[in-house]
């Protein structure tokens, strides 16, 4: 009988179900953020290119 019991508040338990539902929900987060890297990083790359070349060909005046 006390075995039966175990078995069917083992199954009725949800606390599992919780965790799994955070572990989800962080690896999506985490993947969210692993495109949002992915997509972006081109575009600061080329940003910082267009920078660093108008940089170097720029002149400052030192006489008035």
């Amino acid at each position: 009988m006390k075995l039966f019991h175990l078995i069917k508040s083992f199954r009725s338990d949800e606390d599992g179900a919780v965790t799994v539902d955070w572990v989800v929900l962080t690896a999506a987060i985490v993947g969210l953020g692993i495109a949002t890297l992915a997509v972006i990083s081109g575009g600061v790359e080329d940003l910082s290119g267009d920078i660093s070349n108008q940089l170097a060909v720029s002149q400052i005046k030192t006489t008035f």
